[in-house]
């Protein structure tokens, strides 16, 4: 079956749009290779995109679960596959780069690998989702039963290792870093709520969850920072909380996880008018129905 069907055999618009958005970052990637836009050192500049769009895109691989939930619309079950086998995909790009960036020397590789502590867990992440890709397959499903849930569930600390990588790879320009984290945090906190059967169509448990994603984004940067330069962490919180020239990740983290509390609440009168529309229209064609009939 053609990756923009659904499981129907249907041309999916949203598959179709969800394709067409992972593959434009390779594509830009690939005419800036071709056309000398990478700079001066091409191969670091297309190491660095490809990995930062292997965690970009497994965070929001990880936001289709919750957004099921909160929007109440399943169809999006059907592109999380898709996000996840793309999210590997860039990151199989990013290692390939690295190999060929280091001449191909595999042994230099793995020596790499074993002695830089953040190339070590980006390899562990690696072959997690490796795993997972080569288990996301129906056949493999069906094979694993319950496992298959269990399997996947690793997932998360797939993506923690990920975004500790990012990291340490960022050093202190850790901007981008702090905001895929304080994300990965408050999609953990969706699952955790909703394992608890707390509802995510409630607005106070996703603002609760947005305040403590932002605190604890803020206070994540903060650790970063005392731990990479010594910096005082109150300084940093302090930088977080006072709202300077350049918006703090925390902010972000908060004002995105605000914005998802106001969508049950607009989203409740429009599903109602649509339910009364429609049983409007069922009405009108009952009784034109009966009119004929009569």
């Amino acid at each position: 079956m053609a990756l923009w069907h659904d499981r129907a055999g249907r041309v999916s618009g949203l598959k179709i749009a969800t394709l067409v958005a992972v593959s434009v970052p390779a594509v830009l990637l690939g005419a800036d290779a071709v056309l000398g836009g990478l700079g001066a050192r091409p191969f670091d500049e297309a190491i660095h995109r490809s990995g930062d769009w292997a965690i970009r895109i497994l965070t929001v691989s990880l936001a289709v679960s919750p957004a099921i939930r909160i929007l109440s619309y399943p169809r999006l079950i059907s592109v999380r596959r898709m996000l996840g086998v793309s999210a590997l995909a860039y990151l199989l790009l990013h290692v390939g780069l690295y190999i060929a960036d280091q001449g191909f020397d595999l042994p230099k590789v793995a020596s790499e690998v074993v002695l830089r502590t953040y190339l070590t867990i980006g390899f562990v992440a690696l072959v997690i989702l490796a795993a997972l890709g080569a288990t996301s397959f129906d056949g493999m499903v069906r094979r694993l039963g319950r496992r298959w849930n269990h399997l996947h569930m690793l997932v998360y600390p797939a993506a923690a290792l990920g975004a500790v990588h990012f990291f340490m790879q960022t050093k202190i320009q850790a901007y981008e870093a702090s905001l895929i984290a304080g994300f990965l945090l408050v999609l953990g906190m969706y699952r955790l709520a909703a394992k608890r059967r707390m509802s995510l169509t409630s607005p106070l448990v996703l603002a609760a969850i947005a305040v403590a994603g932002g605190l604890l984004t803020a206070g994540v940067e903060a650790l970063w920072f005392w731990a990479g330069t010594s910096v005082p962490p109150l300084r940093v919180l302090e930088a977080n909380l006072m709202l300077p020239d350049t918006i703090r990740p925390a902010w972000w983290v908060l004002a995105a996880g605000l914005a998802v509390a106001l969508l049950p609440l607009l989203l409740t009168p429009l599903r109602r008018r649509i339910r009364a529309g429609t049983r409007s229209t069922a009405e009108r064609t009952a009784e034109r129905t009966v009119e004929r009939t009569a």
